[in-house]
């Protein structure tokens, strides 16, 4: 049986380490990437392979088109190309948009929209070639809805929710399928900055009356990487039924 090889941007922790490990065990080879968190990378790497997993570390800042070159450079010459990509690296920013500076909002923008472009353009085109791939953008429910003190993070998602409907238009005569997975509150590194009151709050909000966990986040991404090809094009939500 081809071994499969899948890129999970943001893989050094919260869901981009799950899906890392979740299509590890689904016995794909996986390129796991982050900008600066080289020890959590490398913990990740360790439990890939403890677990008889193969991975292949590709520090890199996946906001700078450079460096999306080079890594695809890489991959390229390890593989020829990816059969699914994973676009989860992202960063969040809170505040009033009338406090926001232009280096911080433009570090939003290229961290959590500008990089799935440049990672697309890198991956499709091995994925024409062959006539297969998967693209899943991992993004949130803010993309729907919009979320107070979180303008540039929600518009950042809603453009991925964009790009992920158009794209999935353009690839389809190719057979490659992209879809997102909008996600509500997931239990990761993002919402530490909550504090008890805050946390109890936001579950009490959530139809489900509680956090999701990066490993169902994760399971969720596998299935849309295994789902049927008609499927595409669509933003899944996973916010416990919160919109």
């Amino acid at each position: 049986m081809k071994e499969k090889y899948v890129l999970v941007t943001g893989s050094s922790r919260g869901i981009g380490r799950a899906c890392a490990l979740a299509f590890t065990k689904s016995g794909y080879h996986v390129f796991i990437n982050c900008k600066s968190s080289l020890d959590e990378l490398r913990s990740t790497e360790a439990e890939i392979l403890s677990a008889g997993g193969n991975c292949t570390l590709l520090p890199g800042d996946v906001s700078d088109p450079g460096a999306v070159r080079s890594m695809f450079r890489q991959i390229a010459s390890y593989c020829g190309g990816l059969d699914v990509l994973v676009n989860n690296a992202g960063c969040a920013w809170f505040g009033l948009l009338s406090d926001m500076t232009d280096e911080e909002w433009r570090h939003i923008i290229d961290t959590d929209l500008s990089s799935v472009f440049y990672c697309c353009r890198a991956a499709i085109p091995h994925m024409v070639s062959r006539k297969s791939g998967r693209i899943i953008n991992i993004s949130s429910m803010w993309g729907t809805a919009g979320a107070s003190c979180e303008a540039a993070y929600s518009a950042a998602k809603a453009g991925i929710h964009g790009l992920t409907k158009a794209l999935a238009k353009e690839l389809a005569p190719s057979n490659i399928q992209v879809n997102a997975l909008a996600c509500g509150a997931i239990d990761t590194q993002m919402n530490a900055r909550l504090d008890a009151r805050e946390r109890a709050s936001l579950e009490e909000a959530i139809p489900a009356g509680r956090y999701g966990t990066p490993r169902e986040a994760a399971e969720a991404v596998l299935q849309l990487a295994e789902s049927p090809s008609y499927l595409t094009g669509q933003i899944i939500g996973l916010d416990g039924g919160m919109i």
